[in-house]
């Protein structure tokens, strides 16, 4: 009976130790677990691709190089991009490569980017292009003005603002400003403005259009 209850001892012994040596094991086993589930949940995060903001584009508005656009393809995030028209007009798009858009409404370019998709790549793909900035379009300011000089058009104005805007911009008139002798150079054309007319409430008004070069003429009294 002795001997019994000395191997039950022994033995109870042997299994305990044995309990304690996997436990280690264990424990690493679930940390390698839990290291496998948090890379994965970082990885998944990376992976996650933002979503563009769009800026408010007016109707019709047709894309030119240096514009910021963006391309959601539905259901396809890895196809999202979003990037500058080049000085030729061109975006690189994934799969597709370089594709000309400058001269196309937003709607053109989505249609033409879908039947490119759907040509070898996609199945009935929805595809929808953003305008996320303006190219830069600036206009300058001669003349009898407090800050000639090269300046951009506003945010909201891209296609073209105001003279008398222009003017304040530019700091106003000098003291020995002209304003009815206001000459504008657009491509190769000169256009001749009267700014005191158009200050006085002309129904008439005048835009200046990115690359004009609006001079103020000096009194000559």
């Amino acid at each position: 009976m002795i001997g019994r209850a000395i191997l039950v001892i022994i033995a109870g012994a042997f299994g305990l130790g044995a309990a304690f040596s996997q436990s280690p094991s264990g424990a690493r086993e679930n940390d390698s677990r839990s290291g496998s589930a948090s890379s994965t949940s970082s990885t998944a995060s990376a992976n996650t691709v933002p979503q563009l903001a769009a800026v408010s584009a007016p109707t019709g508005y047709i894309l030119t190089p240096n514009d910021q656009v963006g391309v959601e393809v539905f259901g396809e995030d890895d196809l999202r991009t979003a990037g500058r028209l080049n000085s030729e007009g061109n975006l690189s798009v994934p799969l597709l490569g370089s594709i000309h858009l400058a001269g196309l409404t937003l709607g053109q370019a989505a249609t033409k980017l879908t039947e490119l998709f759907g040509r070898d790549y996609l199945v009935s793909p929805r595809v929808n292009v953003l305008l996320l900035g303006y190219a830069k379009r600036r206009f300058t300011m001669l003349g009898q003005i407090n800050r000639p000089g090269s300046y951009e058009m506003p945010d909201g104005s891209p296609q073209g603002i105001d003279l008398l805007e222009a003017i304040a911009m530019a700091g106003g008139y000098t003291r020995i400003a002209a304003p009815e002798r206001i000459s504008v150079k657009r491509a190769n054309e000169v256009v001749r403005v009267n700014g005191k007319r158009l200050a006085h409430g002309s129904r008439e008004g005048f835009t200046v259009l990115p690359g004009d070069t609006v001079t103020v003429g000096e009194s000559i009294f």
